[in-house]
């Protein structure tokens, strides 16, 4: 036994003192943030790394599915999201690659480390004092861009005293607990203030940070803020220097032939994944005359929305195709991120666009309704009307009587001009509105109303944070 025992003591020792050597071998694949970002040239490609990272798709995807805007057509995925039935641990909520937690707070980790570094970066180059100065801008503008994202998402309606997350503004693996509504949006208005004079003041890239783009932000958060006041400054600021597109422009928006309207888009390609943002809806073609799994088709409800006539929204978002038709298949489409040709190289390549003029109309309307400015000059009704008839052969005027029937038109274009662009579960959300499916569009009967104020209107922690990090807290209901 004696001998026994001291052979397992020596072994063990020798076993400890071969792992000791291996921990103390240097690491030679490894480059630690000093070395990577050590010059100015090294943060410009951590700073453009972080937009990469950047998504506007799952908006797009998540509010599509729980909400009116389409139908289960071809292919039934995602069933649990679009029935309102998902949890913590949802497949499509938690792993998908659209999972908005795990990707902005990978970007906001890039953009502090970036931050960290850039004071202290070398500059090497002329004019890397400048773009020290501009890099800074575009790294607190992502910063500001995805807390607020994180904010729709896993929160409920702003209340000063409500619950947010953790607002990081310094690179950490430690454990991190959420914090009131207060203190993360003063944070998150700091750095869009700070960043506004540090990125240029032109469009000439709007795949970057420019004052425009700031603005566009400040009026969306104004907006979720119930800060009436600057939500009409900040939109009214956007329009005068980005006017609406004429009827002959607007289809060009979405087919990335001009930025008319854009001060801020995600830049997609094939190379680029996601780069196919059109293929949530239809996937791709095998020959030019058949067309792909057309998984979610427009609702009738949104379908029938428009004067199909005269609105160029219609033909520039949905599609009625008679290749379908003549298949046997279900013809209406959407069309809206449709890229080129069926079965071309860029079929449903389209770039995300994140701000744009329409959307500022509609803040500034909402606004001004709120602050009993609903109807006469420079008001809620007049914004509606410029609006409606820079989009609609013929339009004739409408008048307010209320200020409720002026939201509630505002709330009604939203649904029109901003359709699958990731606004239209939010925007129920913070009026306390209820999802509200037509029988046709529903998958069942039972699937046609998402009350106001259900828990489902507010997205779980994932699963993968609540077990890794033991001071977050999770969502109610879930």
């Amino acid at each position: 036994m004696k001998f026994n025992t001291a052979i397992l003591i020596i072994s063990g020792a020798l076993a400890f003192a071969s792992c000791q050597k291996l921990l103390n071998i240097p690491e030679t694949d490894f480059i630690d943030a000093d070395k990577a970002l050590k010059t100015i040239e090294n943060c410009e490609q951590g700073t453009i790394g972080a937009y990469a990272g950047m998504q506007g798709e799952g908006n797009v995807i998540l509010n599509s599915i729980l909400t009116d805007e389409v139908k289960k057509e071809e292919f039934y995925n995602a069933q649990t999201i679009h029935e309102w039935i998902y949890s913590a641990d949802d497949i499509i909520l938690t792993r998908d690659n659209y999972n908005i937690y795990g990707i902005a707070y990978n970007v906001i980790d890039r953009v502090n480390r970036v931050l960290k570094a850039l004071p202290l970066a070398d500059s090497t180059r002329a004019g890397d004092n400048q773009l020290r100065s501009r890099l800074k801008g575009d790294l607190l503008f992502i910063r500001a861009f995805c807390h607020f994202e994180l904010f729709r998402w896993y929160c409920k309606n702003y209340d000063a005293a409500g619950m947010a997350l953790p607002y990081m503004k310094d690179p950490s693996l430690g454990y991190q607990a959420r914090i009131e509504m207060g203190p993360y949006f003063q944070n998150l208005l700091t750095d869009l203030n700070d960043a506004k004079p540090l990125v240029p003041d032109n469009l000439s890239d709007v795949g970057r940070a420019n004052k425009l783009a700031i603005t566009g932000l400040q009026a969306r958060v104004a907006l979720y803020m119930r800060d009436w006041p600057n939500a009409e400054t900040y939109s009214t600021d956007y329009i005068n220097a980005l006017p609406l597109s004429d009827r002959a422009s607007f289809n060009g928006i979405w087919q990335d032939a001009n930025n008319v309207e854009v001060a801020f888009k995600l830049k997609r390609t094939v190379n680029i994944n996601p780069g196919r943002l059109g293929s949530f809806y239809r996937g791709i073609s095998t020959t030019a005359t058949n067309l792909g799994t057309v998984t979610w088709a427009p609702s009738w409800k949104i379908w029938n929305s428009y004067d199909q006539t005269n609105d160029v929204r219609f033909a520039s978002y949905l599609k009625s195709e008679a290749l379908l038709t003549s298949a046997g298949r279900q013809p209406r489409i959407i069309q809206k991120y449709a890229g080129t040709g069926y079965a071309t190289a860029s079929e449903n390549v389209a770039d995300c666009k994140i701000f744009r003029t329409g959307e500022m109309y509609l803040i500034r309307a909402e606004a001004r309704a709120e602050q009993n400015k609903f109807t006469g000059a420079n008001s809620a009704e007049s914004d509606i009307n410029n609006l409606r008839g820079t989009r609609i052969n013929g339009y004739a005027n409408v008048s307010f009587a209320s200020k409720d029937a002026a939201i509630a038109a505002v709330i009604d274009e939203r649904f029109k001009e901003l359709a699958f662009e990731g606004h239209r579960l939010w925007d129920l959300k913070r009026r306390n509105l209820p999802v509200q499916r037509d029988l046709i569009d529903a998958p069942s009967a039972t699937t046609t109303t998402l009350s106001a104020g259900n828990i489902r209107f507010v997205m779980p922690i994932p699963f993968f944070e609540m077990q890794a990090n033991r001071s977050m807290k999770q969502n109610d209901g879930y």
